[in-house]
């Protein structure tokens, strides 16, 4: 069949693609942003890609005429205020331009939504299936609620709380149960039920085998992981209390975090097990989903993390935006430096931040994170998804990757980080050397307060990086 694939630069539609190159299907991805999508060399050539923003009745003409099937992956609006209405309006551009093509079938993944009272961010869900029931095409809607697997926002967030707190005082919606299920269930259900006639006109809950509280996850999470963690629920802790609590202790960003918060006082079990036995599938246990998860992590095998989505950070530009560094108005600091060997430099380039760090004043970098989380920013928490790959689009700490070319020896970062103005840090392999430029371009008098104030920290941590950078030393 040729497949319609909406998000997918997002943490499902990564991991689906090959699966439906696999199956032999022909593969239309769809990126907001071409700059954004870089493929695996083994898939460039097997499928075609189109740049598409369900906002934009420009860019929907993209879509070709002849395709039979669809996925709707679009979940990554949760970082604005009025991602409803965003949500809702995609959804509506989406059907009526799937009216003038071929499409007989689009698969929906959602979230469990049986409840009578449900939070805004499941509200939303429920009325984009609503929506897209309209459609002329064959609608089959799989609602899943916790999903596990490394790089998942859910998965992510439980790691951080148990990883880092040995005695945890929580919100009562701890006891909250649910029903998680792996991301490889997720992916086969997503995989078998495309052109699927017993699936069509009908929606689905997914989950696994396990109905838990999420204080259940977090220490069977513990017990996995051989860590013995004590918790503590108390009824005080509002919701702002608690998306603030999140905030600060895990990945996620604030807004993301009173999404997540109003969700999970919402019991999200699944109703029956019918898909499991139309499509001949037995999930597996939380456990088991957590000890894959960390097979893949050890053996730096993350294809896609929630991190590397620009709701982690707020984001709503494409990266093409930034991609261009300005030279006019801005305040620039340049170095450069002889390398002891070109395949060495660009190798530590590029494993620069997460685990590794930034080479110099590592310190300073995370007091730097921590004063950005203490006004909203994304802090260093976010990491990177692997340890010695970078792709545009990809989250490193507090900056986005914007260009990465590892045979050109060229990295270029956009700072996410909270800032009167906008950074670039950029470095570059050419003539023997390797150069390494910040540009910051300031907004206003305090723009320019700023850059004054750390410039003294400038010379010592960017002189500091570049040595280490180069040389391996410092």
């Amino acid at each position: 069949m040729k497949i319609l694939l909406t998000g997918a630069t997002g943490y499902i539609g990564k991991r689906l693609l090959p699966i439906l190159i696999q199956n032999g299907h022909e593969v239309v991805c769809c990126v907001r942003d071409l700059n954004r999508f870089d493929p695996p060399a083994s898939l460039a050539d097997k499928i075609t890609t189109i740049e598409l923003d369900l906002l934009k009745n420009n860019t929907l003409k993209n879509i070709p005429k002849d395709i039979e099937a669809a996925y709707y992956l679009v979940h990554s609006m949760s970082a604005a205020s009025d991602y409803q209405q965003l949500e809702l309006e995609s959804a509506i551009n989406f059907r009526n331009s799937l009216g003038t093509t071929g499409c007989n079938h689009v698969v929906y993944l959602s979230g469990i939504v049986n409840e009578t009272k449900l939070s805004d961010h499941l509200s939303s869900r429920k009325n984009v299936e609503n929506e897209l029931e309209k459609g002329t095409f064959h609608l089959s809607t799989l609602r899943a609620g916790i999903i596990i697997g490394s790089g998942s926002a859910s998965f992510e967030i439980i790691r951080d709380l148990v990883e880092k707190l040995p005695v945890m005082i929580t919100p009562k919606w701890l006891h909250t149960k649910c029903q998680p299920i792996a991301i490889s269930d997720v992916l086969y259900f997503l995989s078998k039920t495309i052109g699927n006639p017993s699936t069509f006109d009908k929606n689905f809950d997914i989950g696994g085998p396990d109905i838990l509280s999420y204080k259940e996850m977090l220490l069977q999470f513990g017990e996995v992981r051989k860590l013995k963690r004590n918790i503590f629920i108390v009824p005080v802790m509002t919701p702002k209390l608690s998306s603030y609590w999140l905030y600060f202790v895990t990945s996620t960003s604030y807004k993301l975090a009173v999404a997540l918060v109003h969700s999970m006082k919402i019991e999200v079990i699944c109703r029956n097990n019918d898909l499991n036995k139309r499509l001949n599938c037995t999930p597996i246990s939380y456990k088991e989903a957590l000890k894959r998860a960390f097979l893949k992590i050890e053996a730096n095998e993350i294809v896609s993390s929630w991190k590397d989505a620009y709701a982690s950070s707020g984001m709503k530009s494409n990266i093409s935006d930034y991609i261009q560094v300005p030279t006019f108005g801005c305040y620039r600091d340049i170095r450069s430096s002889n390398f002891d060997s070109k395949e060495k430099s660009i190798e530590r380039i590029w494993s620069i931040g997460g685990k590794t760090g930034w080479y110099y004043g590592d310190w300073l970098w995370r007091i730097r994170g921590f004063l950005d989380k203490l006004v909203g920013g994304v802090g260093l928490r976010r990491g990177r998804t692997h340890a010695h790959e970078l792709h545009p689009g990809d989250a490193l700490d507090f900056w986005r990757v914007l260009y990465a070319n590892k045979k050109e020896g060229r990295l270029l970062l956009f700072a996410e980080m909270k800032l009167p103005g906008e950074a670039w840090l950029e470095f570059k392999v050419e003539s023997g050397k390797l150069i390494q430029t910040a540009t910051f371009r300031p907004l206003g008098l305090s723009g320019r307060l700023y850059w004054y104030s750390v410039l003294p920290f400038h010379g010592a941590i960017f002189n500091g990086m570049l040595k280490k950078l180069a040389n391996g030393t410092t």
